[in-house]
Parts: C-alpha cells; sequence; structure tokens
C-alpha cells in the first residue's frame, strides 16, 4: 500500500511561526503600556507588526507565563485549528491589560481562540474540576514569559492526576464511553469524526492520559503512526474545505485523498479504517488495564483451558514450557479456548505466537481446522479475538486471501463494517443457527467467507466461490464439503434477492431456486446465512418483512427438492379477509405498516403509493399480490421527517383514491416540484427487463435513488404504457431504491413485442429523471 502525503513538517512549521507570533505579542503585552496599534497579524494572514523592542527587553514577564494547551500544546497544530492558551499570572495587578493585549490581536487576526486567565492555585482547581481542563495542562507547552510558573503548575496538576488516578481515570473512562456511544466507530463509519469517533485522535489522547497516571504504557509505535495519519487526513481536510472541521463527509473524500497522493476515496477510507481499528484496539487493552485498577486484580493461579493453554490473571496465557514454534496449531486452538472461555488473549501471548509459530500446514490438519470452527462457534465472543489475531497479522498467513478484504471499506449506508469486519460478525451470527442446521461447520467457514471475493474484480459472488474453493482445500475439506462450501458462497445472496426481487406465487421462480440449490442441504445453509448475513450488514438490511419473504420461499423450495406438491395459492389471512369485507377495499393503518385490501384494477399499487409520498411517508418495503380477484398490498413506512401523519387522515385519503373521488395525480404533482434534487451526485437509474424469470409476465427490475413519490412516478409510466401491476417486490437498501414488477398488458399477457418493451424502459427512465 502506497504511503500516504505526510504535513508533518507543515504542522511543526506551523506551530513554531505561531510561537514566535505569539512570543512576540507577549513581549509587547508584558513591555510598557501602548495603544492598540501595535496589534500584530497572525502567521499566514499578512507579516505581523514588529513591537518596541526596548520595552520588550525592558520586561522578561516575570510572574506571568503563555501557555499552548490543546492542538497547540502538542504541536499538532491544523490550518482550521483554534488557539488553545492558558495565561498564569502571580496574582499581578495588571494581568487584565496584558491578556487584552495578547487575545485582541489574535481575534483580529480571524485565528480562533479558546483562552482563560489564571494563577496557579486557579488553574490547578479548575483541573480537579474539569477533566477537559486537566487533560489540556497534562500536555500543557510553555509558550513565553516565566517558564517555572508553567513548570510548577504542571507538577502540580500532574501529581494531583496520578494521586487521584482511580477516581480520575473512571471519569475518563466514562467519557470515552459517551463518544464512542454518540460519535460512532470510525473504522466502520460511512462519514466518520476524526478526532471524537471511537478509533479517533482523542482516544488516543486519553491512552496518553492514562500513561501519564503511571497506570499503562504510552501509545506504541503502531498506534503512534496510525494517530500521525489520522493527524495528517484531518490536515488535508481542513486544506480541501477552508475550514476547521472533523468529519470526513462523503462529498470531501475524493479531495482528500488526492490531497495526500492517494487513488481515490477507498484507498483514503481503507486507510481510515486501519487506523482507527489500531487505535480501538489499543485503547481496548489500555482501558483493561484501568480496569484492573478500579476493580481490583483478577484472582491469581492458573487454570487450564486447553492443551497448551490457561487462564490467568483475566486472560488468556500459554500454559508454562509450551514451544509454539513446535506447534502451529497451538494458535488456533488458543484462540478458540479464549473465545469459548469469553476471556480475551493477553497481549504477551499473542506476541509469542504470532512471532514464534511456524506455517500451518496445507492442507490443514484437522485439529486445525477443528480449533476454527470451535472458534468461530463461540459466536460474539470470537469477535474480539478475531481481531487480537488480525491485528497481530495471524489471520493473513493463516488466510492469505484475507489481505484483500481486509480493512476493505463498503461505502454505502446500508453497510455497518469493513468486509472483514463483516464476514466474522457473520460467522458469529451463524453460531446461532448451528442446531438447525446438518453441517454447522460449514454453515460456520461459509459465513465466515460468503464475501471473500469483495476483494476481487467482477461479482463478488462469482469470483468468490473460486477463493472459497482454493481456501476450502487449503483447509483440508474434503472435495465434496469443498463443493457445498463453493455452492454456498456463490448463492449466497439467493434467497434474500429472490424473496424480495420475485413473485413467489410464480412456478418459475420456485424453480429456478431449487435448481441452483440442488439439495436440502445446501438450502438450509443459505437460509440460516441469509440471516446471519443480513443482521451484521445493518438495519437496512433485514426486517421482518424480508425474514417472512425469505421463510415462505424456503418453504416453497423444500417441498420441491423432497418432491412434494407445491403449496396451494395464496389465501387472504384473516386480517386481509376482514378488510376485503368492506367490498369497495379497505385499509388498516398500524405503525408503520399499512395495509391496502381491495378489488385487484390497474393502477391500484401506485396511486396507492402516491397518497403514502403525498403524506411525507417514505416506502421502504413493499409488496402487491393478488389472491383470485382482491389485490392484497403491504408498505412499510416511515416519514421523511418529524411525527408520521394522523392515520385516521391518512386512511380517509386512501378509500376516497380507492373510490376514485381524489385527484392524487395534481397534489403529488405540487410536492415533487418543492423538492430540491440531491446535493451529491448520484449514479443514474437503471431499468432492466430480467428474461426468464416468469412465464406468464415480464419482470421490470428498476434501481433509483430514493426519493419521495418514486413509486408512484414508476406505477405511473407502466400505467402510460398500458401496463398492469400484478405484483410487485419493493424495497429501499439506504438511499438506493430495488425495485421489480411483474407486469402484463391488458388481456394479461407479458410483453414479447421488443419495441413495446423498449418503449416500457424509455417511459419508466424518464419518470426517474
Amino acid at each position: 500500500m502506497s504511503r500516504a502525503r505526510s504535513y508533518a513538517a507543515a504542522r511543526k512549521e506551523r506551530a513554531a511561526d505561531i510561537d514566535r507570533w505569539l512570543t512576540d505579542l507577549f513581549r509587547a503585552a508584558t513591555a510598557q503600556p501602548y495603544g492598540r496599534e501595535g496589534r500584530g497579524v497572525a502567521p499566514g494572514r499578512g507579516a505581523p507588526d514588529r513591537f518596541d523592542e526596548r520595552g520588550a527587553a525592558a520586561h522578561a514577564g516575570g510572574g506571568v507565563a503563555l501557555v499552548a494547551v490543546g492542538s497547540l500544546g502538542r504541536g499538532e497544530l491544523a490550518p482550521g485549528s483554534d488557539l488553545d492558551l492558558v495565561l498564569l499570572h502571580d496574582g499581578r495587578d495588571d494581568i487584565a491589560r496584558i491578556a487584552d493585549r495578547i487575545w485582541y490581536p489574535i481575534w483580529d487576526s480571524g485565528v480562533g481562540l479558546d483562552h482563560s486567565v489564571r494563577t496557579p492555585d486557579e488553574a490547578a482547581k479548575v483541573a480537579r474540576e474539569d477533566l477537559k481542563a486537566v487533560l489540556g495542562l497534562i500536555q500543557a507547552r510553555h509558550v513565553a514569559g516565566d517558564a517555572e510558573l508553567t513548570r510548577a503548575v504542571r507538577e502540580v496538576v500532574l501529581a494531583e492526576w496520578r494521586a487521584e488516578a482511580r477516581h480520575r481515570l473512571a471519569e475518563l473512562r466514562e467519557a470515552a464511553d459517551k463518544r464512542a456511544e454518540s460519535s460512532g466507530e470510525l473504522a466502520f463509519l460511512l462519514e466518520p469524526d476524526l478526532m471524537d469517533s471511537r478509533g479517533g485522535l482523542r482516544d488516543v489522547q486519553a491512552m496518553q492520559a492514562v500513561a501519564a497516571a503511571w497506570v499503562a504504557s504510552a501509545p506504541g509505535p503502531r498506534v503512534r503512526e496510525a494517530y500521525e495519519l489520522l493527524l495528517d487526513i484531518r490536515h488535508a481536510l481542513h486544506l480541501v474545505t477552508a475550514r476547521g472541521t472533523d468529519r470526513l463527509v462523503l462529498q470531501e473524500q475524493d479531495a482528500v485523498a488526492a490531497a495526500l497522493g492517494l487513488l481515490d476515496a477507498e484507498a483514503l477510507m481503507r486507510r481510515v479504517a486501519e487506523a482507527g481499528r489500531t487505535i480501538a484496539h489499543a485503547v481496548d487493552g489500555t482501558w483493561r488495564t484501568v480496569d484492573r485498577l478500579l476493580h481490583g486484580p483478577a484472582p491469581r493461579g492458573r487454570r487450564p483451558l486447553a492443551d497448551g493453554v490457561v487462564e490467568h490473571g483475566g486472560e488468556v496465557v500459554l500454559a508454562r514450557g509450551v514451544n509454539p514454534r513446535n506447534d502451529p496449531v497451538l494458535v488456533l486452538r488458543a484462540a478458540a479456548a479464549a473465545a469459548e472461555a469469553g476471556l480475551p488473549l493477553s497481549p504477551a501471548a499473542v506476541a509469542t505466537l504470532a512471532a514464534q509459530s511456524p506455517p500451518m500446514p496445507v492442507p490443514w490438519p484437522t485439529e486445525a481446522r477443528d480449533a476454527l470452527v470451535a472458534l468461530l462457534g463461540a459466536g460474539r465472543a470470537a469477535v474480539p479475538v478475531w481481531e487480537e489475531l488480525d491485528q497481530a497479522g495471524v489471520i493473513v498467513r493463516l488466510i492469505p486471501d484475507w489481505e484483500r478484504v481486509r480493512h476493505r471499506p463498503q461505502r454505502n449506508p446500508v453497510h455497518r463494517y469493513t468486509v472483514d469486519r463483516h464476514l466474522i460478525e457473520t460467522a458469529a451470527g451463524a453460531a446461532s443457527f448451528t442446531r438447525e442446521v446438518s453441517r454447522p461447520d460449514l454453515l460456520l467457514i461459509a459465513a465466515l467467507l460468503h464475501d471473500i471475493g469483495k476483494g476481487w474484480p467482477g461479482d463478488h459472488s462469482v469470483t468468490g466461490e473460486i477463493v472459497a474453493r482454493d481456501i476450502g482445500a487449503r483447509m483440508g475439506l474434503p472435495p465434496a464439503d469443498v463443493e457445498v462450501l463453493a455452492t454456498v458462497v456463490r448463492h449466497h445472496l439467493l434467497l434474500p434477492e429472490t424473496a424480495t426481487r420475485r413473485d413467489l406465487d410464480d412456478p418459475v421462480t420456485i424453480k429456478r431456486v431449487a435448481d441452483a440449490v440442488g439439495s436440502r442441504e445446501v438450502l438450509e445453509l443459505l437460509a440460516a446465512l441469509a440471516v446471519a448475513d443480513g443482521h451484521a450488514t445493518g438495519p437496512a438490511a433485514w426486517n421482518s418483512w424480508k425474514a417472512g419473504l425469505v421463510a415462505d420461499l424456503v418453504r416453497r423450495v423444500r417441498s420441491v427438492l423432497s418432491g412434494t406438491p407445491p403449496p396451494p395459492a395464496p389465501t387472504l389471512s384473516p386480517e386481509q379477509a376482514a378488510l376485503a369485507r368492506h367490498g369497495g377495499g379497505a385499509v388498516r393503518v398500524v405503525g408503520g405498516s399499512v395495509t391496502v385490501v381491495a378489488p385487484d384494477r390497474p393502477g391500484l399499487l401506485w396511486r396507492a403509493a402516491g397518497v403514502l409520498a403525498a403524506h411525507r411517508l417514505v416506502v421502504r418495503s413493499a409488496s402487491a399480490a393478488s389472491a383470485g380477484s382482491t389485490a392484497v398490498i403491504e408498505f412499510s413506512v416511515v416519514p421523511e421527517y418529524g411525527s408520521p401523519p394522523d392515520p385516521a387522515t391518512l386512511e380517509a385519503d386512501l378509500r376516497l383514491v380507492l373510490a376514485g373521488r381524489l385527484d392524487i395525480e395534481q397534489r403529488l404533482a405540487r410536492r415533487t416540484r418543492s423538492l430540491r434534487p440531491p446535493r451529491v451526485p448520484v449514479a443514474p437509474p437503471r431499468v432492466t427487463i430480467v428474461d426468464d424469470a416468469s412465464s406468464t409476465a415480464t419482470v421490470v427490475e428498476v434501481r433509483a435513488h430514493d426519493r419521495p413519490g418514486l413509486l408512484w412516478r414508476i406505477g405511473r409510466a407502466f400505467g402510460e404504457c398500458g401496463l398492469d401491476v400484478r405484483a410487485a417486490r419493493v424495497e429501499t437498501l439506504g438511499a438506493e431504491a430495488v425495485d421489480v414488477f411483474y407486469v402484463v398488458d391488458r388481456a394479461g399477457r407479458p410483453l414479447v413485442d421488443e419495441a413495446q418493451r423498449a418503449q416500457v424502459r424509455e417511459r419508466v427512465l424518464a419518470a426517474l429523471r
């Protein structure tokens, strides 16, 4: 991976320039009185005024000191950083005049300033009461004036910080936890906060504060390197945006990457993820050390966990006399023991295993494969253990293809994790289903590898199948098991995509899935993997609606694979049947669920969707189907903003549109004209006619950036083409809509004329622009 451009020298030079300017201001302020005409200009904003050197020489600033805290105190001043300054004094009467002569020129220059004026006793008192103040003073740096005053304050603050470490570090830990909860995890955010996110700059500063209390070691070389990278990224962000922002928003990422000499935004975010995970891993170790201080040491003694592995002091360590050089499986055995015991691997044990473990034989011995399955089968407890091994470089030695997905960002709001973290999270989730499948070992390995193809060009499911075959053979799986593993990886999206984008009542749909799956064993593995994958992806990727559709699809495919008759045609549920008795149509609104049951007619779906859009409701998912002559449409909706509309009003408008007494088109058209186009460029919409997906209807798949009224516009375009929507599957993933429609002409037939099919594509595309 190429090195990013470093701005360390620029930060050092800027801090030196600021120091010289502040020193000039301080000397002038502590010299003979003068008018405001003597103010200076900040470096980079014009040449600084030179002050009366005789006056400066006449007064050396005794009893007064100018101290830098924050980014200036650490020498990490980015282009948009404010100055954090403390003016210390010994109680002299003219301190207000001196302060004004320093602060006013800074304000006049346009540089942001956070300032305070304190005596040493006042500074110490504030440090006892304010966490931010004490963290700043711990790393305070003398700029000008009485150096002894600065030294005395730092010594007092540090001594009290160490003496009160148990209380103050608990306060620091609580603040870090709150910050992480509100700002998220740097490595996995689409738009991370470089300062406050977990794994960001403030976590390293917290580690430095813990080290200053003599409780844990200072950050090591890898953490310092990650920290410098984040400082460089923040520096470039300030240059690109011309302001002091810490949030790396999506639209700035390409420009920041260019400023750092990186290929593109994906390369940048991969660096961010790696740095964030390095820091987060290190700070977790620091907090474990702090916890031992706060809660007392773990019980003494050694408890055997596995061959060559014991528990000691609340951590998993290697047994006395064990030689990792003679045991390549020991690293996986220790990891499995740690996960099953719910304990962390000790840093010393991990370092020893990483440095001394020999290469794993290829193919792997059975014991190694069993240890891997045991590690993954521990569920959530496997994730931190896997992270320990990954940080030490063990995983890429065991599975070389892991390097291609390591820290790889997903860069869309649907995915909450990088590719590699998503894989181990999926495997951890799949552990819950090991009792429900005949081959739990293959389920766990397939979950770990299902997206391994994302490290290669092309369709990740296709390339993933090839990579999974190689890894399966490397792990020593029998050829038949390698074939099952490859099939599951190749088709890991088959069930959720089919369930949400195809008509499950169409026999062609079920037959195609059954042909692809081939066996009940593969079907049950795919079903369990679909749930684990969905949950690990994020809230937008899995919900009760999708879960119900996938379960229905699995039931139907299982019947075909078993040779039993297919399930009967769908009928109305008792609730839907009760609604259908209203004759002309009925509506039920319960929370975010809207059900419309009415006599089937052309345009029913898109007119109902228009009412929802007019009430500022966003359709997250929808399904439309027919039971005899009755149409059933299920919508899952959320308000665009604010509180949801009144259900009674919404129901009334839906009934009016069903009765043909509401011109929803005119109302929605007015609202659509008032909407602003998206601020960030988005990919153009795509309309695809999927051949061979149905023998009774034409399947049209629409992919577009979601916006209010999208479903209404698509449906209206179908209506203009003289088509009826027989069934539909509508889903919104993040900001992207993935909608599939089964359409027929007025005679109920699929479209066979190519000119007509082209007209449908053009009309729908025109409606989306």
